[in-house]
């Protein structure tokens, strides 16, 4: 187990990662890199790479996955070493024209329960999310969708984290240009209507033992559905059963995510979700993942 913390030492939450998926793909660097104890991570928005600390002063993890099943001999590791962690655990089950390197659903059922039962009910939360309305996947499919995994998963997780697709430049490019190849419409529905459909899905997940929770749309929030904190300082002090602070530090406007430190990089995930706000090119992730070097210190060889 870890040595008692300095009450002097300044602490950190790494989360691995929102901009990419480090689990499904990138497991075995990662597991290098935390053996070695700190990894490189270049800036994407500009300026000088960074060292970050994978064990000295680290409080804890947040992982953020599509598929654990490859993860979780690094899992185990990590929780050996004595950190605590939380797995955000993405399931949708979108049609393949939408989402089309995912995993299965029952695979992801599988896992989640897995998780749960190893590592405790606190560290695992399930993310439907981004929800994406289209003429193959409209409010009602949603509904019906939802309320699918709701079941399979109940007694798995506590709560679940949900978000109306954002659109940003990639996704409206990625997604209008795939609309227009494979012959489908999709759109951003207007707040009264994402308010409607987010309190049947929180009576659906409330039937199911579930807290359903916002990410960052503060304009949908209310006393029924609050606003989450994916980076969560008082659900990782659950799970370590000690008493973790951190300062809330959002990375983008309405984000109430707690102060952390991403070892991710942008435009890495080959999965091909035609929503992703962090991948521009899935040819381009394909190719980067191809010449990523599991031993290096950086997660991305090329630029």
């Amino acid at each position: 187990m870890l040595a008692p913390k300095d009450e002097e030492c300044q602490e950190v939450i790494v989360s691995a990662s929102y901009r990419t998926d480090i689990p499904s793909f990138y497991g075995k660097w990662f597991l290098n890199r935390f053996r070695v104890g700190f990894c490189r991570v270049v800036n994407p928005y500009g300026g000088s790479a960074s060292r970050i600390d994978l064990r000295d002063g680290v409080d804890g993890y947040v992982f953020w996955t599509r598929h654990a099943g490859p993860f979780l001999p690094a899992l185990a590791e990590v929780r050996k070493v004595g950190f605590p962690f939380v797995v955000h655990y993405t399931v949708t089950g979108y049609p393949r024209i939408l989402e089309g390197g995912v995993v299965d659903v029952s695979s992801s059922v599988r896992l989640i329960r897995n998780l749960s039962q190893n590592y405790g009910l606190r560290s695992v939360v399930w993310r439907y999310d981004p929800i994406l309305l289209t003429d193959i996947t409209p409010a009602d499919w949603h509904i019906k969708n939802f309320s699918d995994l709701a079941r399979q998963l109940e007694g798995a997780v506590d709560e679940v984290v949900i978000s109306f697709v954002q659109p940003y430049r990639k996704t409206l490019r990625n997604l209008d240009a795939a609309a227009h190849r494979r012959h489908f419409s999709w759109w951003d529905p207007p707040v009264e209507e994402k308010v409607r459909a987010i309190l049947r899905l929180a009576d659906i997940a409330q039937l199911h033992g579930m807290s359903l929770s916002l990410c960052t749309q503060p304009e949908l929030v209310s006393e029924i559905v609050p606003a989450t904190r994916c980076i969560d300082a008082a659900r990782l002090s659950d799970v370590a059963g000690r008493m973790i602070t951190a300062k809330t530090k959002g990375n983008r406007p309405g984000c109430l995510c707690a102060e952390s430190r991403d070892i991710g990089a942008y435009d890495s995930c080959p999965q091909g979700c035609l929503y992703c706000y962090a991948v521009g090119s899935r040819e381009r992730a394909k190719d980067r993942l191809r010449r990523h070097d599991p031993d290096g210190e950086f997660l991305l060889t090329v630029p």
